[in-house]
């Protein structure tokens, strides 16, 4: 933590929750000079944010975090109970994809704690503490943002990039003037965090009774969670008193008196910003969107969100890429963000029916579900969660000769060096950059040393993966593919350039590499391995956009 601020910088974070504090992250390992400022000084430290899936895991580990680094609770399972059914469904979460355990819960401030104590690794990466967004001038060639300390004096920072990751109340959208379309739930929820509860549990389950629907979760450190639907009539006074929490969690602890680490009573909602950038400014988190509770998605989305643009922002910063590339984040996320807040209004529908003629409906139809394989599939095993997988966006076109989906994500399988050496995820053997990755083959082959140099400067990297086993004509910088994921799970005698943060550009088979090197130059904006100079999109030319606040 700094308060001397540098005049000049690449990328200026709004927001040192764990959205921002992973973009600033993944900025530092990309040597992007960032500054992340915060208006409050210390984390909040009651426990927020409660559930990771397999994705967040994967994007933390791009952002540095090892496997450990913040204490988990895999979830081996999810179920929904209901007093006329009893358990009428349940979703199995056991097991791992791309390496990570499928669900997770987590402590937020301990996340935070992690994510910031990185942040001084990176000696491009300035993080402020005590500093309130004010306002802000953006003109063709960068933002002027001005900021206030906490003693009321200004301060003015210039940025080439601003990143409004500041939650839900989002200063730099409302600044922005961007409108925040959705819905907020009219029933008012209460949270209760406990510890040193007398009956262990190892799974999450929803209570779908419709006189007080919630959900009822494990936590790391012996901690459970409850969310509870109040009834017409109840305030937030009378239900955030402790004797009113022990009352309700009466079924589970009796008399036990039990740690009380949280009461607060908070309202659901459902809402996506128009749009996510707006000529140099983005919008990342909640600050872009905000979705239900029930699917566990909410912090998910907002680390999708960072994994997407830091890539972007990194290539354009440092010549790679043009900075049309840029517009292609709203392009890819919004529809999946707006497709994940669909279902957790689903999943929602399922917890909390209206009345007992509406549950035993609801309930009564996911019963008859299981009599259907591929529905019964569909549920338990997560089928119905919105793939992430873009439709349109910054890759080439899918066609019928394409092995690999483009826009999708590649699967990480453990991998280990041709030198020796521990087996590790795929993904640190990829590191931050472009990879041209050769199933079986020698990616190179056949690229001309002028293709490969162009390929070097845009920050593309070369990466051989070998079958187990085979020892033969290995190249020296080959991973041998430990675990089969890839080869030939995925392809073998294949050939796809996948971006940093894992999506799938182009593939094809090897005698068109360097054709899909100039499709992805193209897509760059690249000419002769140089970023296209063009201007910033969704800017109008010559047009500043000024925006000021008296008071946030």
């Amino acid at each position: 933590m700094t308060t001397n601020l540098p005049s000049d910088i690449d990328v200026l974070v709004c927001g040192l929750g764990p959205v921002g504090a992973t973009l600033a992250n993944l900025l530092g390992r990309h040597g992007v000079r960032t500054l992340v400022i915060d208006k409050d000084t210390e984390i909040f430290r009651a426990p927020r944010a409660i559930v990771l899936d397999n994705e967040a895991l994967r994007i933390l580990q791009m952002a540095g975090l090892e496997d450990g680094a913040f204490d988990t609770v895999a979830i081996p399972r999810v179920r929904m109970r209901s007093p006329l059914f009893g358990e009428f469904a349940r979703a199995r979460t056991l097991g791992q994809i791309d390496g990570h355990p499928k669900l997770v819960t987590f402590l937020q401030p301990q996340l935070e704690a992690v994510l910031r104590e990185r942040l001084a690794a990176y000696p491009d990466v300035t993080v402020a503490t005590g500093l309130e967004l004010f306002g802000f001038e953006q003109e063709a060639d960068g933002v002027t943002v001005t900021l206030k300390r906490s003693d009321g004096q200004a301060v003015t920072v210039r940025t080439r990039y601003l990143v409004g990751a500041d939650g839900a109340n989002s200063a730099v959208r409302r600044l922005l003037d961007i409108p925040f379309d959705g819905e907020t739930f009219g029933q008012d929820w209460l949270v209760v965090d406990a510890k040193r509860i007398p009956v262990p549990i190892d799974d999450i389950e929803f209570l779908c009774d419709p006189r007080r629907p919630g959900p009822h979760m494990v936590a790391p450190g012996g901690r459970q969670r409850w969310e509870f639907m109040l009834r017409p009539g109840e305030s937030r006074a009378e239900m955030e008193r402790p004797d009113m929490a022990r009352r309700l969690l009466a079924p589970w602890i009796g008399t036990v008196d039990v740690e009380l680490e949280r009461l607060a009573v908070y309202r659901f909602h459902a809402r996506v910003a128009r749009r996510f950038c707006e000529g140099r400014i983005f919008l990342a988190g909640d600050a872009a969107h905000i979705t239900p509770p029930f699917a566990g998605q909410g912090l998910v989305a907002g680390l999708r969100d960072v994994a997407n643009l830091a890539w972007k922002l990194a290539w354009v910063v440092n010549g790679r890429a043009a900075p049309a590339i840029l517009a292609s984040y709203g392009v890819e996320r919004r529809p999946h963000v707006k497709a994940m807040i669909n279902f957790a209004r689903f999943m929602g529908a399922l917890v909390m029916p209206r009345n007992r003629a509406a549950a035993f409906l609801i309930h009564g139809a996911m019963i008859l579900s299981h009599f259907i394989p591929g529905l019964r599939k569909a549920f338990t095993e997560l089928e119905i969660k919105p793939r992430n997988r873009f439709r349109r966006g910054l890759f080439a076109p899918n066609t019928k000769a394409c092995r690999l989906h483009h826009g999708g994500l590649l699967p990480q399988g453990w991998l280990r060096h041709a030198s020796g050496g521990a087996v590790v995820l795929g993904d640190e053997a990829l590191g931050g950059a472009l990879a041209l990755i050769g199933f079986g083959v020698d990616p190179t082959a056949g690229l001309s040393p002028y293709q490969l140099r162009r390929w070097r400067v845009v920050g593309g990297a070369v990466v051989p993966i070998v079958p187990r086993g085979v020892g033969i004509d290995t190249p020296d910088n080959a991973w041998e593919d430990v675990s089969g994921t890839l080869v030939p799970g995925v392809a073998d005698g294949w050939i796809a350039i996948v971006r940093p943060d894992r999506t799938i550009m182009v593939d094809g088979p090897p005698h068109a590499t360097g054709e899909m090197i100039e499709q992805v130059l193209n897509l760059l904006g690249a000419r002769a391995g140089e970023a296209d100079a063009a201007s910033v999109p969704a800017m109008a030319a010559g047009t500043p956009c000024r925006r000021t606040v008296g008071a946030l």
